[in-house]
């Protein structure tokens, strides 16, 4: 369920990248018909064209039609963003792999051997995702600064914009059948997660569980954090703390506070609307799959 909530946070944000390319789409104008840069001396039916080659409107002015770039910048603005996305994606998979982590295996597909340590797996399909990004970002940069100060109305610099746009479409194409895949084929370790959760995690809603009890919550917090300082000199979990412990640190605590300091509890008790219970990550699952209905039937629209 937990490994289902860190990944959901990855399905919104890219479903948001989705929605950006598809307001993309809308606000792109069509310049056909502009000329060089005052219009056309033929009775060209602009608005036709526009209805088949799928444009939602004419640019209505030749010389903006000419000199601007803004759609191009655009979409390199929103696939910059979705590289990003899947970069900061592919970093966990990287951390997660790792041998300290042990969250996950990487199959000998999306992988490779090291060229001195025989027993490492490096995870060079997500450090690929990861280098890609940095693609993106120059590419958007350059487009900006190309952009920047040009006067009305076409400049031979604007040449140069071909050469950002159609790598970052080549690039991206590329892109997201491999992340597809390299997440097709991940396979999680639960027991290294949950062996991994540090002891001390509940120290929040212990200050809650004494917000409870009437205490404000700048007084729980200090005494939670006393709490903590105990265990780590000990180095002991929340839960091998004594009563008698807790009666010195606060006379509010009883035998309830062994049910908070349970993670299962801790995870299952933040109810609120996108967060950790079960009955908030069902929620979140079945929202996912209708935006991702809802996504593909834009784009089968646009087609």
């Amino acid at each position: 369920m937990t490994v289902g909530y860190h990944l959901l946070a990855y399905v919104f944000m890219l479903s948001r990248d989705a929605q950006r390319f598809i307001r993309w789409f809308d606000s792109s104008w069509m310049p056909l018909g502009a000329g060089a840069l005052a219009g056309v001396n033929y009775p060209v039916d602009r608005a036709a064209v526009a209805r088949e080659l799928g444009f939602e409107r004419v640019a209505p002015n030749a010389m903006d039609a000419v000199a601007s770039r803004d759609a191009a910048y655009e979409y390199l603005a929103v696939a910059t963003c979705c590289a990003l996305n899947l970069s900061r994606l592919a970093e966990e998979i990287v951390l997660w792999s790792s041998q300290e982590f042990g969250f996950l295996r990487l199959p000998d597909a999306w992988s490779s051997g090291s060229s001195i340590m025989p027993q490492k797996r490096n995870p060079d399909a997500a450090e690929l995702i990861r280098g890609k990004a940095a693609g993106f970002v120059g590419r958007l940069t350059s487009l900006g600064t190309l952009l920047k100060g040009l006067p009305l109305a076409y400049n031979t610099d604007l040449r140069e914009d071909k050469r950002h746009l159609f790598d970052a479409v080549d690039c991206l194409d590329e892109l997201l059948p491999a992340v597809r895949g390299l997440l097709a084929a991940l396979e999680f370790v639960p027991q290294r997660m949950a062996a991994a959760c540090d002891c001390w995690l509940m120290a929040t809603d212990v200050a809650d569980y004494l917000v409870g009890k009437g205490l404000p919550f700048r007084e729980a917090h200090a005494v939670a954090g006393r709490l903590v300082a105990l265990a780590a000199a000990g180095e002991r979990p929340l839960e091998a703390i004594s009563p008698d412990e807790l009666s010195s640190l606060s006379p509010l605590f009883d035998d309830e506070y062994y049910d908070v300091v349970n993670l299962r509890r801790v995870v299952a008790a933040k109810v609120s609307y996108g967060g950790t219970a079960p009955a908030s990550v069902e929620r979140q699952l079945v929202e996912a799959a209708t935006l991702i209905g809802q996504l593909r039937t834009q784009v089968i629209q646009l087609d």
